[in-house]
């Protein structure tokens, strides 16, 4: 089972194949760009990508305006009576799917992050970076609603590439002025959706009718975020996928030589040459027409092999296709597939990888799944009293221990809650505040109280006590207190 990992940062960048020849003994000249967004001059390298719009683009579209919309509805959707997905920070509850988790909830949370990492690297091992083509907001957002209105304002819609400014749309000031305002407002919307997610969408309503002095905090939040956006998606744009995402350097570990990724066949396309093809022809499928480059959003070249700039978002294999039907060759010179695939060898589903994934994820699955079902409608911590450990009763002698016990109401009503010892018979237990047992939904009380037990029934100085605790609704659960006192003599 061949399972090396890919390193994608040994790949060559990618180097336009008409820069002009580099002049004896200047070695140390730059390329024409030495990144993808990088010119030789060290000033940023706009990208202005053709469109390619091909089944996988029409497929990638569907996909964006069905994520899109999720996105969007999301913040008004119920389940239970609780919104569908609520990040509550301030009140510190999370609402998901009809449940809410609390801070006392550390392993189930846990548990959830960790079954999402595993299925993001159990998709990356099998499909390469789906995630990063297909469902990333910033790929989403960008290649299907952001770029279709800077074509349309550049007056290249439906085709893309670098604008011609004498047929672009006139006069460019104006124009340029709209397609700002589009974006501002685009920003602004998704960022009042944005933080709904964190407010709800009727605390939200309330707020955006209100002043904003009355809600700084979140006015700020809402403004911060859509300034975020404008210079993401205005200015910083592709550079976040090769530049600030984490993800493409990650990938050299996630990925094998089995892994699907797009990927262009050098057996088939190389040595390269302009024009169609004729009979007994020594040259390969690839006339060197550049299209993969002038379509990829990141600007590479998918010749130069796997690169840590690749989105995987298709592109390059649509345009690739649409030539291969023009000059009678077949499809799939550029071709989602693998490395272990396009040098000659079989490629391998099940490997180490996609057997040792599935059986992790689906134990944090079945872990998860167990511990939100075994979730009570209440949670009970058990603290010791401050202070000494135990003291000794004045009229009786019995010992008295303290302890705090601290209530979470994890229901949607108030409830009363009763303490009552369960054992050992000889003890009895006393709530020193009573009204520490009336909570409302989601609050958290600390209820002191106090256990006493005659010296001779504890075994060397301890003892272990029983305590139930039952709600309004009739739940009831049962929790240990340990008991100390004076040692035998």
């Amino acid at each position: 089972m061949n399972s090396d990992p890919v390193d994608p940062s040994a790949v060559d960048l990618p180097v336009v194949s008409n820069s002009p020849p580099v002049k004896h003994g200047a070695l140390l000249d730059a390329p024409e760009h030495v990144l993808a967004t990088l010119e030789r001059d060290g000033s940023r390298r706009w990208l202005y990508p053709r469109l390619a719009a091909g089944r996988f683009w029409h497929a990638r579209r569907i996909v964006a305006y069905v994520l899109i919309v999720i996105f969007v509805l999301i913040p008004h959707l119920r389940w239970n009576g609780k919104p569908l997905v609520l990040l509550d920070i301030p009140a510190r509850q999370f609402h998901l799917f009809g449940h809410t988790f609390l801070p006392t909830d550390t392993l189930l949370v846990a548990l959830l992050i960790l079954s999402v990492f595993l299925t993001i690297v159990l998709a990356t091992a099998v499909a390469g970076r789906v995630w990063c083509g297909w469902a990333c907001p910033q790929t989403v957002y960008m290649e299907f609603l952001f770029r279709p209105i800077d074509r349309f304002f550049d007056g290249t819609t439906g085709r893309g590439g670098k604008p011609n400014l004498n047929t672009a749309r006139q006069p460019r000031w104006l124009w340029q002025g709209l397609r700002f305002v589009v974006y501002f407002l685009l920003a602004m919307f998704l960022a009042h959706t944005f933080l709904s997610y964190f407010v709800g969408t009727e605390r939200l309503a309330q707020w955006i009718r209100s002043s904003p002095a009355q809600h700084p905090t979140a006015f700020l939040v809402m403004a911060a975020t859509t300034g975020l956006m404008l210079f993401d998606f205005m200015f910083f744009r592709e550079q976040l996928c090769a530049i600030a995402c984490p993800y493409g350097r990650f990938q050299s570990v996630m990925l094998d030589r089995n892994s699907l990724i797009v990927s262009y066949d050098p057996t088939r396309g190389e040595p390269r040459g302009k024009g169609k093809r004729q009979a007994n022809d020594s040259r390969g499928d690839c006339i060197d027409c550049g299209q993969c480059v002038a379509v990829c959003p990141t600007g590479i070249d998918i010749r130069n092999g796997l690169q840590m700039e690749c989105i995987h978002c298709t592109q390059c294999i649509d345009a690739c296709d649409a030539v291969m039907d023009k000059v009678n060759l077949p499809r799939g010179l550029v071709r989602f597939s693998s490395q272990a695939a396009i040098e000659g060898a079989s490629n391998k589903l099940v490997r180490a990888r996609t057997i040792i994934y599935p059986i992790l994820l689906s134990i944090v699955l079945i872990g998860f799944v167990t511990a939100l079902l075994g979730k009570y409608s209440f949670d009970v911590t058990v603290l010791r009293g401050l202070g000494d450990p135990f003291t000794m009763a004045p009229n009786d002698g019995r010992v008295q221990n303290n302890f705090r016990i601290r209530l979470t109401n994890r229901s949607d009503n108030p409830q009363q809650y009763e303490l009552k010892l369960v054992g050992p018979a000889p003890a009895e237990l006393m709530v020193i505040d009573p009204s520490a047992t009336q909570l409302e939904a989601g609050e958290s009380k600390i209820v002191p109280v106090m256990i006493r037990i005659p010296p001779a029934v504890l075994h060397s100085g301890q003892r272990r006590a029983l305590v139930g605790i039952k709600d309004s609704d009739g739940n009831e659960r049962e929790i240990t207190c340990n008991l100390v006192g004076p040692p035998p003599r």
